[in-house]
């Protein structure tokens, strides 16, 4: 594939790779209001299953980015990024018509491994053009806009519902995938010309998995986003029960959860005018300990059954600081990840994304099948995670200590 003469310029650049990686918010938020009726129409006998409708999504995508960089780094990144659409469009067919639980399951399974085509490979294809704060810089921006579909999907998925039933997201979610890959498409030069490319062999991946796995940096970047991953999916498993079942909000849930995702986002854009000052390692720090204070301030209002109004609107900073933590943690240590990696941009973006994916399934499926009706196992689950990223994190070195 060809390089047209010009590349996007920057805004419709940021905005284009938003999109394309806010198809997994897209995926997972607007599923959220649904959760309750499609565990009645496929899980009537266990509804606390149908928390698994969003874990096997994130259990696909995990799978699938394995495959995703490598294959970028040898066809090149748009080629890759329209497979995993189409894959995704198809999944979304079938997800639509399933008729069983297990069914539903399978295709959140596939559109997960097609949704990881674009979202892994949009990382790599920013690194093939930025590099370092640079690069944490244009995350920052992509992430605040990104940020504006978790704050409108719950709501759309809510009115959807209304409207047409719970089948008729699949519908929304395959036109949203088709208007991105057509604009991918139609205005993104491919950024990895043949010149580049990696041939795709065992042994290449290898040695490129075996030289990230080996540098200090990258390693311990990937635990903590893993961990950082996990808090998120903890809350997003269970958080619809919690404002339905233990706040009694079920029917303004798509509110709250818009309003969360608004504040949420700014904090991308303030990351974006920190990180060229302070430094990524700073941030990352600073807002794991203010997650820490959160969480116990949660545990212990929960603990003693505190008032209703302390109660929730505890819960509600808890979960908005959460996310806000997530949008001035993920792009960094992203960005710290791959700063030494760009010769293996593909590669790397695949690794960082399955071991922080599937790592962060892997704790938070268990935490949220325990949910009994408050929101302490998401506490307790959410404060051990971030207890370790925050240890982790000061192990990081920077760029020249011993």
């Amino acid at each position: 594939m060809n390089a047209p003469s010009q590349r996007l310029g920057q805004s419709e650049f940021i905005a284009l790779m938003a999109m394309v990686v806010a198809t997994v918010a897209f995926s997972i938020d607007a599923m959220l209001p649904a959760l309750p009726e499609i565990g009645a129409a496929l899980s009537p006998d266990n509804l606390n299953n149908a928390q698994l409708i969003i874990t096997s999504f994130v259990l696909g995508m995990g799978i699938g980015t394995l495959f995703t960089g490598p294959l970028s780094d040898a066809y090149g990144r748009k080629p890759v990024m329209v497979a995993g659409a189409m894959i995704y469009v198809i999944a979304c067919g079938l997800a639509w018509a399933a008729q069983s639980l297990e069914m539903m399951l399978a295709a959140r399974v596939l559109m997960g491994l097609g949704a990881s085509g674009p979202r892994v490979v949009a990382v790599a294809l920013v690194r093939d053009i930025y590099e370092g704060r640079d690069m944490a810089r244009i995350m920052s921006f992509v992430m605040a806009v990104f940020a504006l579909v978790p704050a409108l999907a719950p709501s759309l998925g809510h009115f959807i519902i209304l409207g047409f039933g719970w089948r008729a997201i699949f519908a929304a979610f395959m036109l949203f995938s088709v208007v991105i890959l057509l604009w991918l498409v139609i205005r993104q030069p491919e950024t990895l010309m043949p010149a580049n490319r990696r041939p795709l062999s065992l042994g290449a991946l290898y040695a490129a998995t075996a030289q990230m796995c080996a540098h200090r940096t990258a390693r311990l970047s990937i635990l903590v986003q893993t961990l950082v991953f996990g808090m998120l999916f903890i809350v997003l498993s269970s958080t619809q029960q919690v404002f339905d079942v233990t706040f009694g909000q079920g029917a303004y849930f798509h509110y709250w959860f818009g309003g969360i995702a608004i504040l949420a986002a700014s904090a991308s854009l303030l990351n974006a005018r920190l990180v060229m000052r302070l430094g990524m390692r700073a941030i990352i720090k600073a807002m794991l300990i203010v997650q820490i204070g959160l969480t116990l301030a949660m545990i212990v209002i929960t603990a003693i059954d505190g008032p209703y109004l302390l109660a929730f609107g505890t819960y509600v900073i808890w979960v908005t600081g959460n996310f806000f933590q997530a949008g001035l943690t993920i792009g960094n240590l992203n960005a710290l990840a791959m700063e030494d990696m760009g010769h293996i941009a593909g590669l790397a973006a695949s690794i960082i994304a399955a071991i922080s994916t599937i790592g962060a399934v892997l704790i938070a499926a268990p935490i949220a099948l325990l949910f009994d009706g408050t929101p302490m196992p998401m506490a307790i689950g959410a404060l051990v995670a971030a207890a370790l990223a925050l240890w982790l994190t000061t192990k990081i070195k920077r760029p020249g200590d011993a």
